[in-house]
């Protein structure tokens, strides 16, 4: 990477995997430029990093940094409809330094596909859970997930379990076998395990998946009308693409902040257990009351509607750029053209 400069034709670019509302606080707090939190655009209040990563994350972190002076500028995986405010931030901020003024910072998300036709598994048809889904009413199911870097001990899972069938709505949660720790918790090889006999009590109104599941496929499903979700900006990306609420219960890392971003500030979902709170069990109590809110409710729908309005001038934006991009190409004289 340091060589990059070097060569004549060539640029090299940072990319950024989080949001761009994560990176501009961060860089807020970390260079403590206390005079931009007067344009308002940063919240008065946010959930703090503590206990979002661990030490060794922290050391490779800092230890990445000499590296940035090679770079030509920085990609995100965002668009300026979702984050515009915080990208003009990021950029008001690269103005404080002198090496950083040139750098040169490309919204170009969302990556993951804005259309997704229902895929088949082989010889079996479709994947259980969009099968599942199709006898579904419209809006009536909400999708629990929390990524492949989670997971829960059994007395959350039990929590977690009874909340979701007392709150009478319907659910595909994926509870995989495939996530065997989590680095936060010291687990590791574990399998978590559902109250007895649980699967069979919550059947025709629940399924639960052990394995992989095609979750833009569901997302993009139109019988699911939420999401259960850790909040990593991947799956929050998937799901405003695909104009679906969130339930958010963040984890660890950059998903409090995201979570933050997307129940105080979009307005685009419900809040199952605070940060602050993080250490501590969410109850059934609190998992049936946020499912509730956001499936069954006035205020529910009106996330609805706010998403799905969003997902819409997301891809519109997307349709738009596209078309530029071919103008532009189609104005070149032909021996500039590669395709």
């Amino acid at each position: 990477m340091q060589e990059v400069p070097l060569i004549s034709n060539a640029e090299s670019y940072i990319f950024h995997s989080v949001s761009a509302f994560t990176i501009s606080l961060f860089r807020w707090e970390r260079k403590r430029i206390h005079n931009i939190q007067d344009n308002g655009v940063i919240p008065e209040e946010i959930p703090s990093l503590e206990g979002c990563f661990t030490d060794e994350f922290l050391d490779l972190l800092a230890s990445e940094y000499q590296y940035h002076t090679f770079n030509s500028g920085y990609v995100y995986n965002t668009c300026r409809l979702i984050e515009g405010a915080f990208m003009e931030l990021i950029e008001n901020q690269q103005k404080e330094t002198m090496e950083e003024r040139t750098k040169k910072h490309w919204a170009l998300g969302p990556f993951n596909p804005l259309t997704v036709p229902a895929k088949t598994r082989g010889s079996n048809g479709k994947h259980i859970c969009l099968a599942w889904l199709d006898k579904q009413a419209r809006n009536s199911v909400i999708y629990v997930s929390f990524g492949t870097t989670t997971a829960m001990n059994n007395e959350q899972i039990k929590q977690l379990a009874i909340g979701l069938k007392q709150s009478n709505q319907k659910f595909i949660w994926v509870l995989r076998d495939a996530d065997k720790g989590d680095v936060f918790n010291g687990d590791h090889e574990r399998r978590g395990e559902l109250p007895k006999g649980y699967e069979n009590s919550v059947d025709g109104m629940g399924l639960v998946v052990r394995d992989w599941v095609p979750q833009l496929e569901i997302l993009a499903h139109p019988a699911t009308g939420g999401f259960m979700s850790h909040c990593g900006w991947n799956s929050c990306m998937e799901s405003i693409t695909m104009g679906v609420p969130i339930a958010a219960w963040p984890m660890h890392s950059d998903q409090p902040r995201n979570a933050f971003l997307i129940t105080e500030l979009h307005k685009i979902g419900v809040t199952v257990k605070e940060w602050a709170r993080r250490d501590e069990i969410a109850t059934a109590k609190m998992v049936e009351s946020s499912v509730k809110k956001l499936m069954a409710s006035d205020e529910g729908d009106g996330m609805r509607k706010r998403a799905a309005e969003l997902s819409e001038s997301v891809q519109l934006s997307m349709v738009e750029g596209e078309l530029l991009a071919w103008r532009w190409i189609l104005s070149l004289p032909i021996s500039q053209v590669k395709l």
